[in-house]
This record gives structure tokens, sequence and C-alpha cells, in this order.
């Protein structure tokens, strides 16, 4: 019995070994950086009321795991947008000079815009009473809120940001929302 105490006590010593060096262990931080744009919008409802393709390749629609227009709309209006609406991850570090590769997986365009602070989009009925963030005033007919859309199965990419804290949301769902750090 003691024998199997001493492995144990030793097995036990050296997990608590390995997750004190992973936790004392530098951050890493890449040079490029993947943020990937999900949604699982409902084709029915989307393009009902958005016109044929709006909304398309939503993986989990067939099963039943795809929010209607009208409740995305009603979720967003009581403060507790839906989470299947995202960008991933939510917080990154990259070296300056570094690369954000942003692709659109979801089922339905977005946006990836540099904002100063996060704030509402252009969508009022998407807001829960946020204000709009100056860099989406204007929606899709201003070109700086134009060249930041992705559309679904589509990639854009960010360089040139320069040390700091950067902030990006959709300006369409802007509880979409990424923090980057260049170090």
């Amino acid at each position: 019995m003691t024998n199997n105490a001493a492995k144990l006590a030793l097995i036990v010593a050296c997990l608590t070994l390995a997750a004190v060096t992973l936790a004392a262990a530098p951050e890493k931080t890449s040079t490029s950086a993947q943020i990937v744009a999900l949604d699982e919008c409902d084709p029915l409802t989307f393009n009902a009321a958005l016109g044929n393709d709006f909304c398309k390749n939503v993986a989990l629609a067939p099963l039943g795991f795809a929010t209607t227009l009208q409740d995305l709309f009603a979720k967003a209006a009581a403060g507790t947008p839906d989470p299947g609406w995202d960008f991933e991850p939510d917080t990154l570090k990259v070296k300056e000079g570094g690369t954000l590769f942003v692709s659109d997986q979801g089922g339905e365009p977005h946006t990836f815009t540099e904002v100063k602070q996060f704030g509402g989009g252009f969508i009022e009925g998407l807001n829960a009473g946020d204000k709009v963030v100056p860099e989406c005033v204007g929606g899709f007919s201003s070109v700086d809120v134009a060249k930041t859309r992705i559309i679904q199965g589509s990639q854009t990419q960010v360089t040139g940001l320069s040390k700091g804290i950067h902030h990006f949301q959709c300006c369409i769902h802007p509880w979409m929302r990424v923090t980057v750090e260049v170090k």
C-alpha cells in the first residue's frame, strides 16, 4: 500500500510541476493569427426577407441549429445577442508587423472593422440601445465600412497594425468583437 501511495504522490508532484511550468512559461506571440467569423443564420427566414442566397453554407441548419431572422433581432433587442454570431478568438496577441487572416465561415456577410471603442453597428435593431460607433456610420454606403466586408467563404487580411491594443467589431452584428494586442 505504501508503495502505491508513494507512486501516487510522485505522479501528483510531476503533474503539479508540469502545470506550474506551463503557467510560468512566457506567452506565445505569433507573427500571424487566424480569426473566424461565425454565425448560424436560418436560410429560410433570412433568404425570404433579404433575398435568395443571402444566407448560405450553414452547416448546422439542416439539424435545426439555426437562428431565425426574427430571433436574431429579438435577442439583440433584449440585450442577449445570439452567441452563435461571434468572432473567434475573442482576444489574441500578435507581433508588430504581423498579419490577421480573417475568414467568414458563417452563412451571411459580416464586417471586420477597426473601432476606437466598441459600440453599436449600422443596423438600428441589432444595437440593443448602443449608439452607432463613428467607424460604422453610413453602413455599406461608406467606403470605409464597405471595404471591411467579408462575405460567406471569403477571407481578408489585416496588416500594418502598430503596437498597442486594437478593437475590431462587425458593423452589422456589433456584439461580434475581437481585441488584438500588438507587441
